[in-house]
């Protein structure tokens, strides 16, 4: 695990966690939760997986539902319930390019993406861009269970 994580920090990871449960079943893509909140702790937006349209992944839907020059992304964290993407096949920016895009200076997600689709490279990718990136990993087990229909062999 990078940096350091608080209770509150748990709290919209697992916010992030239960939205993954509402992604409709895709045998082609992970089912994930984000949850963007301001630096006070305020909750800007959420989104998952496919919750517009079937290409649609979580964080680009929570991300879409505010505009890129929001003040309020200044210091903001950014719960996702898998790494974000760095690599996709169903649009042109990754979730990873559309967080970079924006002020949000702090990514805090629970599991890696599993090489399953992509090699994704998002942490490091975000960590060389100056963003602090907080791994959670004894919530994977969750994220893992909410996609347990991608990983049966």
């Amino acid at each position: 695990m990078t940096g350091s994580t608080t209770q509150r920090d748990r709290e919209y990871l697992q916010r992030a966690i239960e939205l993954a449960g509402r992604c409709p079943t895709s045998t082609a893509a992970f089912s994930v939760g984000a949850v963007i909140v301001d630096a006070h702790g305020a909750v800007l937006a959420t989104g998952y997986s496919r919750e517009g349209d079937p290409r649609e992944h979580a964080e680009e839907a929570a991300l879409g539902k505010l505009t890129p020059d929001d003040r309020r992304l200044g210091g903001a964290t950014i719960y996702s319930s898998l790494e974000p993407c760095s690599t996709r096949a169903s649009r042109p920016r990754s979730c990873t390019e559309l967080i970079l895009a924006s002020s949000i200076s702090r990514i805090v997600f629970a599991w890696r993406e599993p090489d399953l689709f992509v090699d994704c490279q998002g942490a490091e990718l975000l960590r060389a861009a100056g963003r602090q990136v907080v791994e959670v990993p004894d919530l994977a087990h969750l994220v893992r269970r909410t996609n347990g229909h991608l990983l049966k062999s």
